[in-house]
């Protein structure tokens, strides 16, 4: 039996353990709807203390962290809070004035009702789940857009011009257009997500009425694998078919997914046959799916298939002024082109350095130079070794050898061919953990000895073959580039 100290020491360490856990909950939530940097930046740093009557502490460096979560974030952490823990959740800050001895001060965050907030704040940003399960009917459908993301702030260049377009024609005319489904492809970071939610938005102002849902693929597995669990499956492929637009990013997390690919086939049939508009996006074109039906790949083509390239440097200059004239800060245009110059895969990386700049200029009261900018790029940019992925590592080689990528996943035998597909084996076994069967399955089904070979045939030409070899570096070069 326990004594009454015992159970007293249990139950704080259970409150203890509680506290922590729900704020790592909220933090989940938080960082699916702001970027990496500004996550890092504004939310990392917060130390959860305690919960107890309906309030939640959490500490924070400064006074200056304390008014800019106020100024920037409230509303985001606010509908978070009671999502995760209860309506009515308070947040109380313990601000640290003097880090040496641990001297803080206690500030009550400044509650929001949505009677004088706003009330659109649950479309603005996405974090409300939708109930696959619950035949919507109301006015007060979810669509999760977030407002923020427009065409006005979606800058157009060469990289994107197609797909901007494409995504305005749809958005004018939903389901009226040969562009259904619209199929938009890229790496991470270069405004796949923000052309949803523009596409979604302007279609919620054109047409009020119609049902628009954006989602990831990612949420609509987990609602699936729900609705089996609790025999809900014909509501949830109801409430799917009652959508007029459905806007799916990442679908390639579908890959693999029998079953979820079926239910899926099914809504995608039924909202095409009856007119209703599907947007999709991934980090691949379709013909680069694995482990997705050939059924599905032949719909997902039947409409526009385009892709989003990294942005050019003027695009990205165009970016990085607009995000320092929205963030009210002073920034030459000396930095702007280092910055631009320097930053060259992705939209989010740009932002990113943009609120670390901000940061470290208002933190440490220093104003924004080309070696601040210089720092905080390495803080920033280089501790995040750049992923080398297979589809990268082959688009690399092929265009290094000027081969068609479809050609090293033939049966072809000639030299140059077998070389490449070499070559692709060899960089994949060094970047990625894949094993050299997996390997194998993702060059044209070879089996693991054929990879091994592959690698050790590449290793040894390496070595005494000068030209080979300078062929290769130049290929890591490209790579880490």
């Amino acid at each position: 039996m326990y004594s009454r100290n015992d159970k007293k020491t249990i139950f704080n360490s259970q409150m203890k353990a509680d506290f922590k856990i729900l704020w790592n909950n909220c933090l989940n939530v938080i960082r699916d709807n702001i970027s990496e940097a500004a996550f890092n930046t504004w939310f990392a740093p917060i130390i959860p203390l305690s919960y107890k009557d309906n309030v939640l502490t959490i500490q924070v460096p400064s006074q200056f962290f304390y008014e800019y979560l106020e100024e920037k974030y409230i509303d985001l952490i606010q509908q978070t809070l009671y999502r995760e823990i209860g309506e009515g959740t308070i947040l109380n800050y313990r601000v640290l004035v003097e880090t040496e001895t641990n001297t803080a001060v206690e500030l009550r965050g400044e509650p929001r009702t949505q009677q004088s907030g706003d009330k659109k704040l649950a479309k603005k940003i996405a974090i409300k789940v939708p109930n696959p399960f619950e035949r919507v009917e109301t006015p007060e459908f979810d669509s999760q857009i977030n407002s923020k993301y427009t065409f006005n702030n979606f800058f157009e260049g060469e990289s994107n011009r197609l797909a901007r377009t494409a995504a305005e024609a749809v958005a004018e005319n939903p389901a009226k257009t040969a562009f259904n489904p619209l199929f938009v492809y890229g790496n991470s970071g270069v405004g796949k997500t923000h052309l949803c939610h523009a596409i979604g938005s302007k279609i919620l102002d054109k047409y009020p009425e119609r049902k628009v849902l954006y989602l990831s693929a990612h949420l609509f597995k987990i609602q699936f694998t729900d609705a089996r669990r609790f025999n809900t499956i014909n509501d949830f492929i109801n409430f799917y078919q009652g959508i007029d637009v459905l806007i799916i990013d990442d679908i390639q997390e579908l890959s693999g997914l029998e079953k979820t690919q079926n239910t899926f086939f099914h809504i995608f049939n039924h909202l095409h046959q009856n007119n209703k508009q599907l947007v999709m996006t991934s980090d691949c074109a379709p013909m680069d799916m694995l482990g997705m039906e050939e059924r599905l790949l032949t719909r997902f083509r039947w409409g526009l298939t385009t892709s989003l390239e990294r942005p050019d440097k003027e695009l990205r200059k165009k970016i990085l002024k607009h995000k320092v004239l929205s963030d009210g800060l002073s920034i030459s245009d000396e930095v702007i082109d280092y910055i631009a110059e320097n930053v060259t895969d992705n939209v989010r990386d740009l932002e990113g350095v943009i609120v670390s700049l901000m940061a470290h200029s208002i933190i440490n009261d220093r104003d924004i130079d080309i070696s601040l900018a210089k720092r905080v790029m390495e803080q920033t940019l280089k501790l995040e070794k750049k992923r080398i992925t297979v589809q990268k590592i082959q688009d690399t080689v092929c265009d290094f050898f000027n081969i068609k990528k479809e050609l090293v996943h033939s049966a072809s035998r000639k030299r140059e061919i077998v070389q490449a597909r070499q070559v692709i084996m060899y960089f994949v076994k060094k970047h990625t953990k894949l094993s050299l069967a997996q390997i194998g399955a993702q060059i044209g089904n070879r089996n693991h000895s054929t990879v091994l070979h592959s690698c050790n045939a590449v290793k040894n030409l390496a070595e005494v073959d000068k030209r080979f070899r300078a062929d290769i570096e130049e290929i890591e070069r490209l790579l880490n580039s």
